[in-house]
């Protein structure tokens, strides 16, 4: 654990998958997991979505990240942790959002992810807008993201 390797940014610039995954493979991993979340083309109701733009507040995000991954390295055994989460006007398509986790064993990797990505759907200092056809609308939480943030008990 002395040498686990945290990162995380904020950037409007798009973000490479395989370079991110690379750099976290080390001598200890034995799994990468990793989510990438993207801008939906459409909303349940099928209004197509045209943008999103999501703003945070800098140095308060990164502090706010900071400390959920770090209750994430204190519950399971990981070698490396990447969070990449962009801001600015985004596409349909385009990454929002990248959480990697490595590890010596695959369950320490997905529940880590998973936790982490749960928790940044929820409760990330980051504002979302949708621009839809004539209408912009500010993203709320989702009930079914909240529910899923409350399993891991911390």
């Amino acid at each position: 654990m002395n040498d686990l390797a945290v990162k995380i940014k904020i950037q409007e610039a798009d973000f490479d998958t395989n370079y991110e995954n690379n750099n976290l493979i080390v001598n200890n991993t034995g799994a990468l997991v990793n989510f990438v979340g993207t801008v939906r083309g459409n909303l349940e109701s099928s209004e197509k979505i045209l943008s999103m733009t999501l703003e945070h507040y800098p140095g308060m995000t990164e502090n706010e990240i900071l400390n959920i991954v770090n209750k994430a390295i204190k519950k399971w055994k990981i070698e490396g942790v990447t969070v990449i989460h962009r801001v600015g006007r985004l596409l349909p398509g385009d990454k929002i959002v990248y959480v990697g986790v490595s590890s010596r064993h695959r369950q320490n990797a997905f529940d880590a992810c998973n936790f982490i990505i749960d928790w940044l759907k929820t409760n990330a200092p980051f504002w979302k807008s949708e621009e839809l056809e004539g209408i912009k609308n500010w993203v709320q939480a989702r009930d079914e993201d909240t529910l899923a943030l409350k399993k891991w008990n911390f």
